[in-house]
């Protein structure tokens, strides 16, 4: 971690108290209101759909880690949608990566395609080949899941900077804490906080941010017509786990580097990709890219029946298909359908003391080739 983000975690955590008043709560009130008494002129908080101080204490504590202004979301979808129909129109051409979440990918040939937006699709591999003339918005995600492939956020800032595109860039397996889109100059970051920055397995949310007001006017106002609204609870319990977040996002990125350096050598893995490898092919970029190489592992094994023993039997993962919980989980995620080998699996690796989790992995890897 760099001095600077140490002094953003730190300043994280005091951000409410620089505005309290004697005899408030240290920490934030859960407000469930819907309505709120509004004499006299619309000012201040009035509806549910518009404003609730729970979500804008949560947006506060996001704006301040991303050094943008940020919107909530009742889930990492319902940001990208809201970014997407934000900056597109009839007749737009839109550039998805074909290895990314495929979600976002169905969203836009489901529902965009009908309002005649092109949408066209290229390997994160590679997703600089052929340029972006002709192009509206440029969607990556980087590193793509599940594949782990990287894109150069800048470079790609700066090659669509000519043709007036927006790029948005999904920091989902990232978090403020491993890569800063904006500060390399994408339009709009999006991310699931369902999974590293709440951390708990509990709840759905996302969020946007942005340095361009007005593109932030447009995904509130998208938030607000479509009734796109988070929850106040939900909202309150993200933030409790964004106050640990930073120490919990070192802890599963120190961890994951052990575990990733010593799956390498284990013989029931064909391939590995973790960014934080030097034999990786996206290593380089990554260390010039992002401030730490993230707690998500992807490992190819023989076949899908010795994926599923690993994933089984193994004491200490959850078979489950998110990912960024205190738990350390995996899945194969060839069952969903991704262009993946059939024994593909997606690690991700928790909070647990490296070595009893090691202990754990190596029992179940050992057993799988026994």
């Amino acid at each position: 971690m760099t001095d600077d983000t140490d002094n953003t975690a730190a300043r994280f955590l005091h951000l409410r108290g620089q505005t309290l008043s004697k005899g408030e709560p240290i920490a934030p009130p859960l407000v469930s209101a819907s309505m709120f008494h509004l004499p006299g002129l619309p000012e201040g908080p009035g509806y549910g759909r518009d404003d609730n101080p729970t979500v804008e204490g949560l947006e506060a504590g996001l704006s301040h880690l991303e050094g943008a202004p940020a919107l909530v979301f009742p889930s990492g979808m319902a940001a990208i949608a809201a970014a997407l129909f934000a900056c597109l129109r009839s007749g737009d051409r839109l550039l998805l990566p074909s290895d990314g979440y495929y979600t976002t990918r169905l969203l836009a040939e489901g529902f965009l395609t009908p309002f005649q937006v092109t949408v066209e699709t290229r390997p994160t591999q590679g997703f600089a080949t052929g340029g972006f003339a002709g192009f509206d918005v440029i969607f990556v995600e980087t590193p793509s899941n599940p594949g782990l492939d990287l894109v150069d956020i800048a470079a790609i800032v700066a090659a669509a900077s000519g043709t007036g595109a927006h790029v948005i860039v999904d920091n989902t397996t990232m978090t403020p804490y491993g890569q800063r889109p904006l500060d390399l100059g994408a339009s709009i970051l999006v991310a699931s906080d369902t999974k590293a920055p709440n951390g708990h397995s509990d709840l759905l949310l996302g969020h946007a941010a942005s340095a361009d007001p007005a593109l932030i006017s447009r995904m509130r106002d998208w938030r607000k017509l479509a009734g796109g609204i988070p929850g106040a609870f939900e909202c309150w319990l993200a933030h409790r786990g964004l106050e640990t977040l930073e120490i919990r996002f070192q802890r599963m990125c120190v961890s994951a580097g052990i575990v990733a350096r010593r799956l390498a050598d284990h013989p029931a893995i064909q391939a590995i990709r973790y960014p934080g490898l030097p034999e990786d092919p996206s290593h380089a970029l990554a260390q010039r890219q992002m401030q730490r190489f993230g707690f998500l592992i992807g490992l190819t094994f023989a076949s899908e029946e010795m994926a599923e023993s690993v994933i089984n039997t193994c004491e200490m993962l959850r078979p489950a298909t998110s990912f960024g919980g205190v738990h350390s989980s995996a899945e194969r995620r060839a069952r969903w359908g991704d262009a993946v080998a059939p024994g593909f699996v997606r690690l991700s690796v928790g909070i647990e003391p490296v070595e009893p989790l090691w202990a754990a992995l190596k029992s179940a890897l050992d057993s799988a080739c026994a």
